[in-house]
């Protein structure tokens, strides 16, 4: 398998790689956290997440401490240069992307627009 690491195309901070870390232990799977986008969502598109049992030969993959962020090759047009990051406020908890390619945004932080 020849997986694409992308550092400089997306990041994940430590405050996600540490949550990942801690959802994955619990369920007893691999500290991997795929993002994919899809259409949907207030503002044209939205961010997922979830726990990837593995990682496919075209995935970019980027690594922080032992947690690895994933996405696929068309996301990651969509979310190329974002920082991944893991947010408690008094809103609630979840995962964040600051993405420099998105034109605007929704109020729950979880859609987009290019």
């Amino acid at each position: 398998m020849s997986v694409m690491n992308a550092v400089s195309d997306i990041i994940l901070l430590p405050n996600a790689a540490r949550r990942v870390s801690e959802i994955a232990a619990k369920l007893g799977k691999p500290a991997h956290l795929r993002l994919s986008v899809e259409g949907g969502g207030c503002s044209g598109f939205q961010y997922r997440f979830g726990l990837a049992e593995g990682i496919d030969a075209d995935d970019i993959v980027t690594s922080e401490g032992d947690a690895t962020l994933v996405v696929d090759p068309v996301s990651l047009d969509l979310v190329r240069g974002s920082a991944v990051d893991f947010v408690e406020s008094l809103g609630g908890m979840s995962f964040q992307v600051t993405n420099p390619n998105a034109a605007s945004g929704c109020g729950c932080g979880s859609s987009f627009s290019v």
